[in-house]
């Protein structure tokens, strides 16, 4: 039985990159929909990192950015919580909207919207793999959309998960926009008693 993320083993791990391909490949074509614009995302990275380092792994705690939050109801219980830096967000708004030189602390209603839509999108393909594979019913609620620095948007998690261990699931994605290059990094907190629920699903020890 599972008491904590440290205990993932790596066929365990192997399980949760296997589940992340085939969720990159969903987000790939639902994008690409979205926008009307090929869509191309690298295999993720599936990383054990603590709070503080998965803080390092994408700047700095004054670093503004943007975040999507999406907590899961269902057999899986937990949160996504989506990074977008501001070259990411620039890229979606530009598409959409034709805008440049964004200020992430001023998004109106329709940037809000649209970047939540992508969040949703990523957020809803991964969760839908795991659904597809295991048979268990995951639903994931609206997402909240918030733009605050990294440090203050990592408290969240730190919060709410931080009494089953200091460590968390970062999927990394590297994803190309019309040959535009950018970095998208997810982090899936799913409580450790829905971790032991998925892994008793597929047979993983």
């Amino acid at each position: 039985m599972l008491e904590k993320y440290e205990d993932l083993n790596e066929m365990q791990l192997d399980v949760l990159k296997e589940i992340g391909n085939i969720g990159s490949g969903n987000a790939s074509t639902a994008l690409s929909s979205m926008i009307g614009k090929e869509i191309e995302i690298r295999l993720p990275t599936v990383k054990i990192l603590g709070f503080q380092e998965a803080i390092d792994n994408n700047g700095s705690p004054e670093d503004l950015i943007a975040a999507i939050l999406i907590r899961l109801k269902g057999s899986i219980k937990g949160m996504i919580l989506l990074l977008i830096n501001k070259e990411f967000a620039e890229v979606i708004l530009n598409i959409f909207f034709g805008k440049s030189n964004i200020d992430l602390l001023k998004l109106d209603e329709s940037d809000i919207s649209a970047l939540s839509e992508i969040g949703n999108i990523m957020g809803s393909s991964y969760m839908s793999a795991i659904a597809t594979l295991t048979g268990l019913e995951i639903g994931v609620e609206a997402p909240s959309f918030t733009a605050d620095m990294l440090g203050a948007v990592m408290s969240v998690p730190v919060i709410e998960f931080g009494e089953v261990g200091d460590k968390l699931l970062c999927i990394d994605k590297e994803i190309m926009i019309d040959g535009v290059k950018l970095e998208s990094n997810m982090m899936l907190i799913p409580t450790v008693e829905s971790l032991s629920v998925l892994f008793g699903k597929l047979g993983v020890a």
